[in-house]
């Protein structure tokens, strides 16, 4: 037996790009043959991490782990192989969030779909991510067994040294309120920014907002939240765009809350890193979003910016609430432990050879 993921871009930083490598890891210390392909390769990459797809020259006893999250050509080309395919569903974006912003990601979306739509009945098998995943895979007609193993987190990673300079310009006895992720609408920027509006006003005017992420290819929408927060009369939001680790690392580290209002999420990593670093969370309740939380944040069912502000000023200013909160996460995160979950994609993988 061997497994060989394949997907359409290997990303450095990125989770899927950390949930392959992670993976490759996993298989290779448990004795299992292993290569990675993809059709594009971040050169910050250490070399050998991954093949170019056309590289690939299948075997007898292969198993193929597609790595299924956008639109590509290599969804259908995938199904040329003889060998057994398991998906490894990450979700994809509804294109309409994309539409007016980038008319390239709204396409890949929307062909995305209709590619896991065309995919249900030629593939041996799912993972998903999420229960929220896979009853999106069984709307689209999948029908075969679809198994739910959470993305695999290397929670090591997140015990390097923060970047010093963040962590003393951002620890300056200011209230920091933070969300990580895309600067894309799914992941709502704008309703965080609502918020926080509310929150500093009428709570705390010593705050500031935080929106760590790239907007490349998102660049009117990132306009738009500027002038949106210009309007509003807000100040003190900051954007540091693509950043390196060690200074995601700091923020969090600096973080007295998550505050995140995503519309659409098939997981959520930030989710689990705030968890990580005691962040307490206050979420909008929407797709993926409660499930991956676990009941260890605090689940909104509006955006409503007064009520979200109240809550904001509630878990912030109770100290012994937010503790329990912090308390909570470091629960939940023994679900996610990168070990057990690791075993059961070697065990999942050896059931299936």
């Amino acid at each position: 037996m061997r497994i060989i993921q394949v997907l359409k871009v290997l990303a450095f930083g990125d989770a899927i790009g950390n949930h392959v490598v992670a993976l490759q890891k996993a298989f290779k210390e448990n004795g299992i043959k292993t290569k990675t392909y993809a059709e594009v390769i971040d050169s910050r990459l250490p070399e050998g991490t991954a093949e170019d797809y056309r590289m690939y020259e299948e075997k007898d006893g292969d198993i193929i782990l597609y790595h299924l999250s956008t639109g590509t050509e290599l969804n259908r080309k995938i199904t040329e192989h003889k060998c057994k395919i398991i998906i490894n569903y990450h979700n994809i974006t509804p294109p309409q969030y994309f539409a007016g912003y980038n008319r390239q990601g709204e396409i890949n979306c929307k062909t995305g779909l209709e590619d896991a739509a065309y995919l249900a009945g030629k593939v041996s098998a799912c993972i998903a991510d999420s229960q929220y995943n896979k009853e999106d895979l069984i709307r689209m007609g999948y029908q075969c067994d679809i198994t739910v193993i959470p993305i695999l987190i290397a929670f090591d990673d997140y015990k390097k040294k923060p970047d010093e300079a963040v962590e003393k310009q951002y620890k300056d006895g200011w209230t920091n309120i933070l969300f990580v992720g895309r600067v894309v609408p799914n992941k709502a920027q704008h309703d965080v920014i609502n918020a926080f509006h509310h929150y500093k006003k009428y709570y705390n005017p010593q705050s500031r907002l935080i929106l760590t992420g790239t907007w490349g290819g998102m660049e009117s929408y990132q306009a738009q939240l500027a002038e949106y927060a210009r309007k509003l009369g807000v100040e003190d939001v900051i954007y540091p765009g693509h950043i390196k680790f060690q200074e995601i690392l700091a923020f969090y580290r600096c973080a007295d809350l998550f505050l995140c209002q995503s519309d659409h999420e098939g997981f959520g990593v930030p989710l689990v890193e705030a968890m990580i670093f005691g962040v307490p969370v206050i979420a909008y309740d929407s797709s993926a979003v409660g499930e991956t939380l676990g009941g260890a944040g605090l689940l909104l069912k509006t955006k409503d910016p007064l009520e979200t502000a109240g809550a904001m000023n509630r878990v912030i200013s109770d100290h012994t609430l937010g503790r329990k909160m912090a308390e909570n996460g470091k629960e939940r995160l023994k679900d996610f432990d990168n070990r057990v979950t690791a075993e059961r994609f070697i065990e999942y993988i050896r059931s299936k050879g």
